[in-house]
């Protein structure tokens, strides 16, 4: 654990923290919305965000690459208290929307300065592990801020959450100040940083990684507007329940299988993850009762454990070693869209009920079925290239 040194471990806890702030208020978005009146555009609270998200990416990107992975950082933690501060005085459909289109800039930036930093770190013999760890540490603060969302919401208030998630963010700030940056020579801000250019936007050699992020991702889309509404529909108290096992198992899977991409590929390793993910929507489709959907999202767990360290390691292999940050930005970018994707699709099939609820997973069958094919095909292509 020490072989990391202490720049990896702060920005792990720095972004637990900031993962818990943002997940927090997730599992009460679908009824504040539904209160506003809003109720047939639950879609959008994933959807307008991940644009945003995804608009900001090639600027985070490469910023981080010209200014410092920090300051990329700590404008998304800036940004988010800010967010934070804004959404206890948003009385409409159209004003919630505006400061979810805001909050998704903050994931633009924090995590894709993190990620950058991360890479820097990791020697590549260590790539597998360390990212597992990075992974981890996103997974526990995904599932925290989940489960924690609706007791707290249920005690103290709605407006205590937002509360809550800001002062998560200002203590995310005063970890990072712990860090040490790890861009040689960062330049001093200028505007025409902010000129995007296309090879700004993408770094074409990540993009067999970037493809099977936004195949994956869409699943994940799908599951974040609907688990919390299956969770009621089953008579199940807390609707983060989904999350809570899925995130346990994901961490579980982490700890033992950290190495198994380093060992055996990352192509392999995916196969394997990918696999699970459309055994997990198919699970879904066809869960009726609290042991079905329990069960759902353990696999769902094992496959995120499997596949986000791996697509994290394979990312960083691809990248170009002075376009990590435009590299990180680009998976990110196709995580948004995927994401945006899944989460688009539920405005069309899901219409408040349990059944369209859960045959809305069909989606996710589609996309990771398209994505094992891609890899069984990219294994193919590998193993008749080494022949």
């Amino acid at each position: 654990m020490r072989s990391y040194g202490n720049n990896f471990w702060i920005i792990c806890i720095s972004m637990l923290l900031f993962m818990i702030s943002f997940n927090l208020i997730m599992p009460e978005l679908n009824g504040i919305l539904t209160a506003l009146g809003g109720a047939k555009w639950k879609g959008l609270i994933i959807t307008v965000f991940t644009i945003s998200a995804a608009i900001s990416r090639p600027f985070s990107g490469k910023l981080s690459d010209y200014i410092g992975r920090k300051k990329v950082m700590f404008f998304g933690l800036v940004l988010c208290i800010l967010v934070n501060l804004a959404y206890p005085y948003t009385h409409s459909v159209l004003l919630f929307l505006i400061v979810r289109f805001i909050h998704g800039f903050t994931v633009g930036f924090t995590p894709t300065g993190a990620t950058a930093m991360i890479t820097d770190l990791l020697p590549i013999n260590k790539r597998g592990v360390g990212m597992g760890i990075w992974g981890t540490f996103i997974s526990l603060g995904i599932g925290i801020g989940q489960v924690l969302g609706t007791p707290i919401a249920a005690r103290l208030g709605v407006e205590s959450l937002f509360y809550i998630s800001l002062g998560l963010n200002l203590v995310s700030i005063l970890m990072m100040q712990f860090s040490v940056e790890t861009l040689n020579n960062p330049k001093s801000m200028h505007r025409s940083f902010l000129k995007i250019r296309k090879n700004d936007v993408f770094e074409p050699s990540v993009l067999p990684s970037a493809f099977v992020m936004f195949l994956t991702s869409s699943c994940s889309g799908c599951v974040f507007v609907l688990t919390p509404d299956i969770s009621t529909y089953l008579g199940i108290e807390n609707k983060g329940w989904f999350f809570f096992f899925y995130v346990v198992v994901t961490i579980l899977v982490r700890l033992f299988t950290g190495r198994l991409s380093d060992k055996i590929g990352r192509v392999k390793s995916l196969i394997i993850g990918v696999s699970l993910l459309f055994v997990s929507m198919i699970l879904l489709v066809n869960a009726t009762n609290i042991v079905s959907y329990t069960l759902a999202s353990i696999v769902f767990g094992l496959a995120t454990g499997i596949n986000s360290p791996t697509l994290f390691a394979w990312t960083a292999d691809l990248s170009h070693q002075e376009r990590k940050g435009v590299g990180a930005g680009t998976m990110f970018i196709a995580l948004e869209f995927g994401i945006m994707f899944g989460s688009i699709c539920t405005l069309f099939t899901y219409n408040n009920t349990y059944s369209s609820a859960s045959h809305s997973f069909i989606i996710g069958i589609v996309t990771s079925f398209f994505a094992l094919l891609y890899l069984g095909y990219n294994n193919y292509k590998s193993a008749k290239s080494v022949r």
